[in-house]
């Protein structure tokens, strides 16, 4: 019997998250083929692009590449210029960026657009976990979802978290609280997760969000507590960064892995 073709995967982004995805699928023999990398218009790769993918910068050359799925991973202004092309042009776009989604009129008008093209969005769990069970949860009734980030200093260059620890004592500091969508104003890139949590739980003006910078971490910390009629749950991850990129964690890397080999595993979990 013929083997089946490999899944044709369309990457938005070449940058520490994608380049990883890309070289961990190649690693495991995941059946799926990188056909594309887009990119902004005048951008140049900074590492080669993977075997028989080709460089595009216009979304409209999307529909001429027949993706099976189009994975973003490149920050919420791509996925605002890529999102709508991706829907059209194959049956499943991946979302990393989910800060873009507190933007409740863009992830609505992003919604209809999935219906309109019967496409869907799916958003992995990137840096946490528990997300099953707090979906599970927001069944019945859920009083509270506190998300808290720890990551080490160097996790908040280019951030405004930057100017604060610049006046800051020695020691952990409390860089912000508040609700996810203000965490996912400020801080687009660290508190993608704190989104993906709002959206999966009580919403973004709900979920509670404290974000700290603590020199004593080598590693990235989420803790998750929820509490409602389904019972108490709190998760606690400990995340190795990302080696190119410590404002990420190497599991929302993993995470996305996941995503694609569950579009062509037989077995999916």
């Amino acid at each position: 019997m013929a083997e089946a073709r490999p899944l044709r995967l369309v990457l938005i982004g070449w940058g520490a998250i994608a380049t990883r995805v890309a070289a961990l699928l190649s690693e495991r023999g995941t059946p799926a083929r990188v056909v594309a990398v887009a990119l902004r218009n005048g951008s140049v790769p900074r590492t080669p692009l993977p075997p028989g993918a080709v460089l595009i910068d216009d979304p409209a050359a999307l529909s001429d590449l027949s993706p099976d799925l189009v994975l973003e991973a490149a920050g919420r202004e791509a996925l605002r210029q890529w999102a709508g092309a991706a829907l059209d042009a194959a049956p499943r776009l991946v979302v990393a960026s989910t800060s873009a989604l507190a933007d409740d009129a863009f992830r609505e008008a992003l919604i209809a657009h999935a219906v309109r093209a019967r496409s869907r969005i799916e958003i992995t769990p990137g840096a946490i976990g528990g997300i099953d069970a707090l979906r599970a949860a927001s069944v019945l009734p859920v009083e509270s979802v506190r998300h808290t980030i720890a990551k080490p200093p160097t996790a908040w260059a280019g951030t405004p978290g930057e100017a604060i620890l610049a006046d800051a004592p020695p020691g952990a500091v409390t860089l912000f609280r508040g609700s996810a969508r203000e965490a996912a104003r400020l801080y687009p890139q660290n508190a993608n997760a704190t989104a993906t949590t709002a959206l999966a739980g009580i919403g973004l003006d709900r979920t509670e969000v404290e974000i700290v910078s603590d020199p004593a971490l080598s590693r990235n910390r989420h803790v998750i507590e929820i509490d409602g009629a389904a019972g108490r749950m709190r998760v606690d991850l400990e995340n190795a960064p990302s080696a190119s990129n410590p404002k990420s964690s190497e599991l929302t890397a993993l995470s996305l892995v996941r995503a694609v080999e569950n579009a062509v595993l037989p077995l999916c979990l």
